[in-house]
C-alpha cells in the first residue's frame, strides 16, 4: 500500500491538471460512455441489481456510525 503524503498528493494533482487539461465536457462524456460500454461487455449484468451491490457498503456504514443493522 502506498501511503498518501503531501508530495504524492501534489504529484497526483499536477498529473490530473496536465493529463486532462484539454479535455472538454463532451470528450469526457464520450470517454465515460466508451468505458461503460466496455465494462458492460465484460459483465452484462453490471448495474442491474444496484441495491444489492450497495447492501454490503450500507451495512458497513451503519456499523461504523453506530446504527443498528437494517431490518
Amino acid at each position: 500500500m502506498i501511503f498518501s503524503t503531501p508530495r504524492l498528493r501534489a504529484l497526483e494533482a499536477a498529473f490530473q491538471r496536465e493529463a486532462f487539461a484539454g479535455l472538454s465536457y463532451e470528450d469526457a462524456l464520450a470517454r465515460f460512455a466508451s468505458l461503460w460500454a466496455e465494462a458492460r461487455a465484460f459483465r452484462p449484468d453490471l448495474g442491474a441489481d444496484w441495491e444489492g451491490d450497495l447492501a454490503p457498503d450500507l451495512a458497513v456504514a451503519r456499523a461504523v456510525n453506530g446504527l443498528p443493522p437494517a431490518a
